[in-house]
């Protein structure tokens, strides 16, 4: 059996994989946030002794950042699938078709406002620190 435009639906599961690994990379790091937040809580209370809390630089942005960062993996995953169908329907088809990237085009800026976000809570953090 040969699979019609193999080479294009190859590139285009290729695409689809890609997609897929940055998404549970993002996932991956928004929870490395979300628990490295809940472990500087816990550190900061058991280092100020008795129990009592002790104040956390940035208060919950870590732990708001690392959830932020897990949907948006999530959503990527999903934007990833309706692509890869979308596509895959387009490779087949002989209408001419033409690329709408501005789902992509909004992760990537919701990417580059949360990488933002996160260097000025570090600097924020670090300044404080010093």
């Amino acid at each position: 059996m040969t699979v019609r435009n193999f080479t294009d639906h190859a590139a285009n599961e290729r695409t689809f994989l890609a997609w897929v690994r940055t998404a549970i990379a993002v996932m991956a790091f928004g929870f490395l946030v979300a628990r490295f937040n809940l472990f500087l809580r816990i550190a900061a209370t058991s280092l100020a002794g008795a129990g009592r809390p002790a104040p956390v630089p940035g208060g919950g942005f870590g732990a708001a950042a690392g959830i932020v960062l897990i949907i948006a993996g999530t959503v990527m995953v999903g934007v990833a699938t309706a692509r890869f169908v979308r596509n895959a329907r387009a490779i087949d088809d002989p209408e001419p078709h033409q690329d709408r990237a501005r789902l992509g085009l909004a992760l990537a800026a919701l990417m580059v406002a949360l990488g933002a976000a996160l260097v000025l809570y570090l600097a924020d953090t670090m300044r404080d620190q010093l």
